[in-house]
């Protein structure tokens, strides 16, 4: 029992440390809308891939709007309390 109360709190400490960034997903986020705006331009799929494509990019817009507006707020809230 103590060693899976030990592996737990090492696996909690080090997901932190494994966490991707921010700034890493909205590159990701930035290099995959490129990619599929050169796969729109070239106008060579079909109307399913590019359809899906189109979903997924309008998802990774969403979760790139909500990680900002987390942010925003995360900022707010610290400016707030900080000034008291």
């Amino acid at each position: 029992m103590i060693k899976g109360i030990v592996a737990a709190l090492a696996l909690g400490l080090a997901l932190p440390a494994l966490a991707e960034s921010d700034t890493a997903k909205d590159v990701k986020d930035t290099a995959s809308n490129a990619q599929d705006t050169a796969k729109d331009k070239l106008g060579t799929d079909s109307g399913a891939a590019k359809t899906k494509r189109h979903a997924k990019r309008s998802v990774r817009n969403a979760k790139k709007d909500a990680r900002h507006q987390k942010n925003a707020v995360k900022k707010d809230v610290k400016d707030a309390t900080d000034n008291k």
